[in-house]
């Protein structure tokens, strides 16, 4: 290391005194548990809103019957165990006394069904229908449908029509488990219940039609439904509205011949219904003159009750059973739940979009900004201004760095432009003083104080520094010997106040630590070449970064009003008019995190002093002059990119995940990888301009899969300690000092 000539007395310029003086080391164990406790209810908040979103999602997906939702259709099968009575019998099938029994319609009398509801465009429409001709109808209704639409089953039921099941999701029920059988009827009863107050005793498998069609496979799932006093309904005339044949035809196919009575098919959802809307007045009318009446399936079944034409009746029908107790609250839950979905999803979905635009529009700037700033900066005539070659000072707050402090010294001791090094230890308890001071290395200082912070010791560093140029950096870093150099050089302009560095992960031969390697060089560094060109760096990062003293102190020092005190810094030296780069042969070797709990701490306090910061200089969304430009230029770049589309990032992953499981897993694959594509374009363009080795982007789908919902719980985390007022102390990291002088670059 080069010692400079000094003055004997260095300047004493003042110093803002250092504000809110930490506890004695041998307390702050203790504060760091009590800390940690007021942590664990924000962390359970935060792990609770992402399980209610996963609910949300998996209610959603549920709904619109596409989790377990088997269309299968069994043809062909035997029926050689149901009754002959059954299968030659009427469309209206009990069980009284355990014995099966069919009942048919009576002559001249029509029970007019419908299938697959509700639907809000066409249920309505006939339910005006029925109403005007004073005809009741007999709807079986999809739970799913029911729990979405419950307003429409409620003016149903009112309107004196009678309901019945036709499961929860539109499946065969033929094909499935007892116990999913049971959930798809009781799920449908609970539905009916928070809807209409009712449950119903009425029930039509999907895909059934005429008693004939029962085979071996479903006679069981009728027999054990009328063990349970369920009434299945069949049909034995249909009009075929479904394939859209024309009115004339749905008429024509839905009238019974020679008098007879009927229990008609017609759909009310399920496809575009416009056509049976047009025919079914028609049909009414057609029946009406030919001496028909309309009843229910009750009515068709109780002629010791007979049910009178009109659906405008006061009481339940016979089917119906008032809803109490569980029953009635579960299902007032589950259209509540419903509700939330229903509204949650189409609000997430446009979020979605948002947040898809911000982080390809975001892809886009970096990779355009970042290749017109590498251009700019190595252009063969580009250069700051006289090459500075005066001595600078190179402050290093230390804390408990027993294990790393002297490969950081030795580094410097190598540096190729003059310097002088003070340490300030700040109440280290494991020797760090000692052993730096035991290295007799020619120009490092050690300064101890008591235990106050880091941002106070970096003030007192700056208080003893000897020149006009200082460079900060951490107590686990390493410098190359060119890196302080490299990092003075843009401070030939008189504009620049500050310069941050390209922090290098330096034990990233671990799975996390490699993806952290990857974080650096494309989240950090690619994004700091694109703010640098727009004149709005957020962050001067604490592994390196190099100030000019007279800026420090025009805005006060270094601040402890937030955990990150470098990004309050960097913004304060914006709003006074300084201008702010990036220096990217600046190297700088810091060993980071080595366990998840302790990437976590430092993520959670990185976002949080983040969030801090953004809202103690919120008042530079109104200035005028350099800081009004900041605020309205570098805070909404931040606030979008660092605090607003991280946070609702995950809900790419989680439409990916319900896009697999309830639409299309081929398409959402296809969807995930192609963003997948474009971040590894933007993270090889980053390699390759810092001259990294691009096998570590082998692990990148790894890293999208694990270590970034790990980012996004840390945010949200942060945002509820942010949104409930909680504040932090500086927490320590346990260091290895595993990271040595680099023997060269690109890692």
């Amino acid at each position: 290391m080069t010692t400079p000539n000094t003055p004997s007395t260095p300047p004493t310029p003042r110093v803002p005194p250092a504000r809110g003086r930490r506890r004695a080391p041998s307390r702050m164990g203790r504060a760091a548990g009590r800390a940690a406790a007021l942590q664990r209810p924000r962390v359970l908040l935060a792990l609770l809103l992402l399980l209610a979103l996963t609910c949300v999602m998996l209610l959603d997906g549920y709904l619109r019957a596409e989790v377990g939702g088997d269309q299968r259709v069994r043809t062909g099968a035997s029926a050689s165990e149901v009754p002959d009575d059954v299968l030659d019998g009427g469309p209206i099938l009990s069980f009284p006394g355990g014995q099966a029994t069919t009942v048919s319609v009576p002559d001249k009398t029509i029970v007019l069904t419908f299938d697959d509801g509700p639907d809000p465009t066409w249920t309505p429409q006939v339910l005006e229908i029925l109403e005007k001709y004073d005809v009741p109808g007999t709807f079986f209704l999809v739970g799913s449908m029911v729990s979405r639409h419950p307003g429409i089953v409620r003016d149903m039921v009112e309107q004196g029509n009678e309901v019945g099941v036709h499961t929860f999701t539109h499946i065969d029920l033929s094909y499935q488990s007892q116990a999913r059988v049971t959930r798809e009827i009781e799920q449908t009863q609970l539905a009916l219940a928070g809807a209409a107050g009712i449950t119903t005793t009425l029930f039509r498998a999907p895909y059934s039609s005429q008693t004939d069609a029962i085979d071996n496979y479903s006679w069981p799932v009728y027999e054990s439904l009328g063990e349970d006093g369920y009434t299945s309904v069949f049909i034995d005339t249909d009009s075929d509205d479904w394939k859209r044949p024309g009115v004339s035809k749905i008429v024509e196919w839905a009238t019974p011949e020679d008098g007879e009575g009927a229990s008609v098919l017609f759909h009310d959802a399920g496809g575009e219904r416009s056509q049976t809307i047009e025919a079914l007045p028609k049909y009414i009318e057609k029946m009406k003159a030919k001496g028909y009446t309309f009843t229910t399936v009750s009515g068709a079944t109780a002629e010791q009750r007979p049910q009178q034409p009109g659906g405008s009746g006061g009481g339940l029908q016979a089917a119906h059973h008032q809803a109490t107790g569980a029953t009635l609250y579960e299902g007032k839950a589950l259209i509540a739940a419903v509700a939330v979905a229903e509204w949650t999803v189409p609000a997430l979905s446009a979020g979605l979009v948002i947040v898809g635009v911000a982080v390809m529009g975001r892809f886009a700037m970096m990779l355009v900004l970042a290749r017109r700033h590498h251009r700019q900066r190595n252009r063969r005539r580009f250069g700051w201004g006289p090459p500075v070659t005066g001595p600078v000072s190179v402050i290093v707050p230390a804390y408990n760095e027993k294990e790393c402090i002297e490969a950081t010294l030795r580094s410097l001791a190598r540096s190729t432009h003059p310097i002088e090094v003070i340490v300030v230890d700040d109440g280290s308890t494991d020797g760090t003083a000692e052993l730096a001071e035991s290295l007799g290395l020619p120009g490092v200082r050690v300064v101890r104080q008591a235990n106050a912070g880091k941002p106070a010791a970096l003030d007192n560093g700056v208080r003893q520094a000897r020149y006009d140029i200082v460079v900060m950096m951490d107590g686990d870093t390493v410098f190359e010997p060119d890196t302080v150099r490299h990092l003075v050089q843009p401070f030939a302009d008189p504009a620049v106040g500050a310069v941050a560095g390209n922090a290098k992960v330096g034990n990233r031969r671990t799975l996390i630590g490699a993806w952290q390697h990857i974080e650096y060089v494309m989240g950090f560094n690619l994004d700091r070449r694109m703010y640098d060109l727009l004149r709005c760096m957020p962050t001067i990062p604490g592994a390196i970064g190099a100030f000019r003293r007279e800026a420090v102190l025009q805005v006060g020092g270094m601040s402890d009003d937030t955990l990150a005190e470098d990004t309050d810094i960097t913004i304060a030296l914006h709003r006074a008019g300084w201008r702010v780069v990036y220096e990217e042969h600046a190297r700088a070797w810091t060993e980071a995190p080595g366990s998840l709990g302790q990437l976590w701490s430092q993520r959670y306090r990185w976002s949080y002093g983040t969030m801090q910061a953004l809202w103690k200089h919120r008042r530079s969304l109104t200035d005028k002059g350099p800081s009004g430009r900041f605020g309205r230029v570098g805070m909404p770049l931040v606030v979008l990119f660092q605090v607003v589309t991280p946070v609702f990032a995950p809900l790419i992953d989680v439409f990916t995940v319900y896009s697999m499981v309830f639409v299309d897993f081929r398409a959402a694959l296809l969807a995930w990888l192609a963003v997948l594509a474009v971040q590894l374009v933007c993270a090889a363009y980053a390699f390759r301009l810092d001259g990294e080795k691009y096998r570590y982007l082998l692990m990148m789908p790894l890293q999208q899969l694990a270590y970034r919902q790990m980012m996004y719980l840390v945010l949200i985390h942060s945002c509820v300690t942010a949104l409930t007022g909680g504040r932090l102390r500086w927490q320590k990291l346990k260091r290895t000092g595993e990271v040595g002088t680099p023997a060269g670059t690109g890692g």
